[in-house]
């Protein structure tokens, strides 16, 4: 039964957690308290999924811990598979995992009671305001009526829909359902949130907001995060590790401080002269380099400015270096080769 939409009607109580802090005007989500960093919150141990002769996931494993972790990936590589293996909407053809200490395939009711879920696609029913559907989400999570009424008010402040919340989805902009599917998500205070392309569709400003939330429901209380994305600059701006997948297997996982310290950094190179010895003088040196169809050569260095190989490279092989430039920065060239040996492997 749906709960009426005034504010007058809800009267609050006490929620099971023990202390509160607040996010935003009128806004009070139980704080988690502090969370051990080594437990793992998702372990997956070889995990297989097959959809008749093809293969989506194939001997996937992998642990993550609290923070914000980036789910990384091409398009078919099978990130969205995953998340339903997460969500326990799938049947595993071989392996075993756990969410939240829930065994996948046994325990699947309790992983969706316990993990707040934005997918990609639009999800809402016809005929019912925002601040409807997200109370819907909070009783279907098991919250009481009124108190489902209450957050779900307290919830839409925090995402930033005012009286839009009175009118029907299916009026809102695209950017405005993108929020209400994050307040449906946390509405229930959930431990884990798994965030599919969250900021998709949203205009600078509301990324950036959308963002922000996502950084306070981590560092001021104690929620962690996966996130599923393809735009690299949201991942700098929020993540404290990366998973990264490519034809259903994990080909890097990782933490951002680790990827800082390697400042593996990848340079384009044009010369004066042919470029055939300087590649080799580079690779007699350890130094792997690729001629792009432009003759361009691409080379990584391990540490930003130290370019001294590239120098002696060129006077050994008797050419002049006309240009030298960063092509990207590290998390799109771990990115890049994290994808292309996946590919290599498995062709």
């Amino acid at each position: 039964m749906m709960v009426g939409h005034g504010r007058s009607c809800v009267k609050s109580r006490p929620c099971v957690s023990a202390s509160h802090r607040s996010i935003s005007e009128g806004l009070a989500v139980p704080f988690m308290g502090e969370t051990d960093n080594v437990t793992p919150l998702i372990s997956l141990h070889n995990v297989t999924k097959r959809f008749g002769s093809v293969t989506a996931l194939e001997d996937v494993s992998l642990e993550i811990t609290s923070g914000v972790t980036a789910l990384l990936g091409p398009n078919g590589s099978g990130k969205s598979t995953l998340i339903k293996t997460l969500l326990g909407l799938l049947k595993l053809n071989r392996g075993s995992g756990h969410v939240l200490g829930h065994t996948l395939g046994i325990h699947a009711r309790r992983i969706r009671a316990d993990v707040g879920y934005m997918p990609e696609d639009d999800c809402y029913i016809a005929g019912l305001s925002g601040i409807d559907m997200v109370c819907f989400s909070g009783r279907l999570a098991g919250l009481p009526g009124v108190e489902s009424m209450r957050r779900s008010h307290e919830i839409l402040d925090f995402c930033g829909i005012d009286q839009e919340r009175y009118r029907d989805v299916e009026t809102y902009s695209t950017g405005m359902r993108q929020k209400l599917k994050f307040a449906q998500a946390i509405v229930h205070d959930p431990q884990l949130l798994i965030l599919d392309e969250p900021t998709s569709s949203l205009d600078p400003e509301e990324r950036e907001a959308m963002l922000s939330r996502i950084r306070i429901l981590s560092s001021q209380f104690g929620k962690s995060v996966l996130i599923s994305t393809h735009i690299l600059p949201d991942v700098r701006a929020v993540a404290d590790a990366i998973v990264i997948i490519a034809r259903g297997q994990v080909s890097l996982q990782t933490s951002l401080a680790e990827l800082t310290e390697k400042r593996i950094r990848q340079y384009a190179v044009r010369l004066d002269g042919p470029v055939d010895g300087f590649v080799s003088t580079l690779a007699a040196d350890g130094h792997q380099a690729e001629v792009t169809p432009e003759g361009t050569v691409l080379i990584a260095i391990a540490e930003e400015g130290q370019l001294q190989p590239l120098w002696t490279a060129a006077r050994t092989a008797g050419v002049t270096i006309h240009s030298l430039q960063p092509t990207a920065d590290s998390l799109e060239t771990v990115f890049l080769h994290a994808v292309g040996d996946a590919t290599n492997a498995s062709a």
